[in-house]
């Protein structure tokens, strides 16, 4: 069976290495932050946002307890503030849309907020860097979501950035994720 996370983990590092930046715009329990955290090493630097203070100290606490390298900034704000925050070119970005896991279901990511934070990542995102996007869509504004994203991700050119959708066909509410890659510059200029 097809392990949707395992395989945006695998993405993320053939473009995230030692020393990178990274993002993750919607850190809940911080485990998509241990990840970036773990593949930057200790010269790097991870960025990780959410709009509940529960999750930030769930984050810091896990965080604490995993010996992760101590190369993040956990930021109490949405996402689509990261322009606000994150100034650098960042080598990779994670969204894992939704609600927090073990948290008040009543409160999601929303359309309003989600298409600014992934037209700002793309905005901060370096020659050949990636983004990950992943949707939920079993829920009304999961699906709603999704199709404000893909319906923007095809409108890019393509010769700048590849916007690429993995889902699985034969179970129409299963989460299915949205990868995003830059070009590197000598490839986009040609």
């Amino acid at each position: 069976m097809l392990d949707l996370l395992e395989l945006q983990k695998y993405f993320i590092c053939k473009h995230l290495s030692a020393g990178g930046v990274a993002v993750d715009f919607t850190m809940g329990n911080g485990h998509d932050t241990e990840f970036l955290c773990r593949t930057v090493g200790e010269s790097g630097r991870v960025y990780a946002f959410d709009i509940q203070e529960q999750a930030v100290e769930s984050t810091r606490k896990n965080l604490a307890a995993s010996g992760c390298p101590a190369v993040y900034t956990l930021i109490h704000a949405s996402h689509h503030r990261v322009r606000e925050f994150v100034s650098e070119p960042i080598n990779a970005g994670m969204f894992n849309l939704g609600y927090l896991p073990g948290g008040d279901k009543r409160i999601t990511t929303l359309r309003e907020t989600t298409l600014p934070a992934v037209e700002a990542a793309i905005e901060l995102l370096a020659p050949d860097g990636i983004l990950c996007v992943a949707v939920y869509p079993g829920h009304a504004e999961g699906e709603a979501e999704g199709k404000l994203l893909s319906e923007y991700l095809s409108t890019l050119p393509r010769w700048h950035l590849c916007a690429t959708k993995i889902k699985i066909l034969n179970s129409p509410t299963s989460p299915y994720f949205i990868i995003i890659e830059k070009k590197a510059e000598e490839a986009s200029k040609k």
